[in-house]
């Protein structure tokens, strides 16, 4: 029997909702594959920065050093800044663990309703990159509250940034349909845009077999809503990255359902799984959170820890319990977050499955 360690952090509004349902589902589906997780739960978020002025403990980060991933929900509440809280948790993990890869795959579910008239084939991975780029900590204010009150933000893009996640990237096209866009603002961004253009295609040309575009970013979100079909592998930056990839959300029927890996690819520290979605205040506490996103992220985990039958067993029993009409609000139904839970722990007792159940 194999076991596996993993944090969770709930974090804040729905997180506390959508976790404890993903956390059971997948205790149930390791249990048909005798895989067993040990669940290490950190109380740590926006109400720990109420009691304690600080997201998480001082040495949080070594805490979570010594696992084999970390699961969490969503950071984030209306009366703490956005800066503290993506900074005091979410960011120092990302970036103490070199997670450079931020995996975004989206496609239509079973079920699910694109608002798109004619979505076609749309079955899609963004690859983001997720340590440096457009959200640097380089910069600063000054003259605050004065007319001349300023501030700069700089952009870092380096080699090794910039090669590690074309080359990610380009391995997974390769795995796909072998065509990959680099989104890119090359025209308007003078220096960081062309020095990504180049690098990405230096990677890209390692690959014969992978086709490479690149694509101004703007044009490119055009193309996904007129032409999704047309779009495979796509790899962005940091801030390009976080935006397509809610982009796409929505075309794939709702943010609710879209996961996110933050990899480090050589294994040398623990990966972090989370879905899209944010933490919802607006309907925390409602019991109405769809929990796809957080069982597709908790899937994407199992499969990172080499656990592909337990995650196929996932992906069949929440994709089979939206192919069989039990949906969140969001989607056009009536199911609460428990109501859909028990749905997919239902179908992973009874033994369904759905040959199209995959991670990726």
């Amino acid at each position: 029997m194999t076991t596996h360690t993993i944090d969770v952090i709930s974090g804040d509004g729905i997180g506390q909702e959508v976790v404890p349902a993903a956390t059971s589902c997948v205790d149930a589906a390791c249990a048909t594959t005798g895989t067993t997780i040990r669940w290490r739960h950190r109380d740590w978020g926006s109400e720990r920065y109420r009691r304690h002025g600080a997201m998480m403990p001082s040495d949080g980060l070594d805490q979570l050093r010594d696992g084999d991933g970390i699961l969490l929900g969503a950071v984030g509440a209306p009366d703490i800044p956005d800066d503290v809280t993506l900074w005091g948790l979410l960011i120092p993990i990302r970036r103490t663990f070199l997670q450079y890869v931020n995996l975004r795959p989206l496609r239509i579910l079973p079920g699910v309703q694109s608002p798109l008239r004619n979505p076609g084939r749309l079955d899609m991975v963004i690859v983001r990159e997720n340590c440096e780029g457009e959200y640097g900590e380089i910069g600063g204010r000054s003259y605050r509250g004065r007319p001349e009150e300023m501030a700069v933000q700089e952009a870092v893009f380096t080699r090794l940034g910039i090669e590690r996640v074309a080359r990610y990237a380009v391995e997974l096209a390769e795995q796909r349909a072998g065509r990959l866009v680099s989104a890119t603002k090359s025209n308007g961004i003078v220096h960081t845009m062309p020095f990504w253009d180049q690098v990405v295609e230096e990677v890209a040309g390692t690959a014969p077999s992978v086709a490479l575009e690149k694509v101004l970013v703007d044009a490119l979100a055009a193309r996904m809503v007129l032409h999704p079909d047309s779009v495979d592998v796509i790899v962005a930056s940091n801030l390009f990255g976080d935006i397509l990839s809610d982009l796409a959300a929505a075309l794939a029927g709702s943010i609710g359902v879209a996961p996110s890996a933050n990899l480090n690819p050589p294994r040398e520290f623990p990966s972090m799984f989370e879905p899209v979605h944010g933490s919802a205040p607006d309907i925390a506490g409602q019991g109405v959170a769809n929990p796809v996103g957080q069982l597709w992220a908790s899937a994407l985990m199992l499969e990172h820890l080499g656990e592909s039958q337990a995650a196929a067993v996932l992906m069949s029993a929440f994709e089979g319990a939206l192919a069989d009409g039990t949906r969140t609000r969001d989607l056009g139904g009536r199911a609460s977050t428990q109501e859909f839970t028990q749905a997919v722990l239902d179908r992973i007792a009874g033994g369904a499955t759905n040959p199209a159940g995959r991670a990726r």
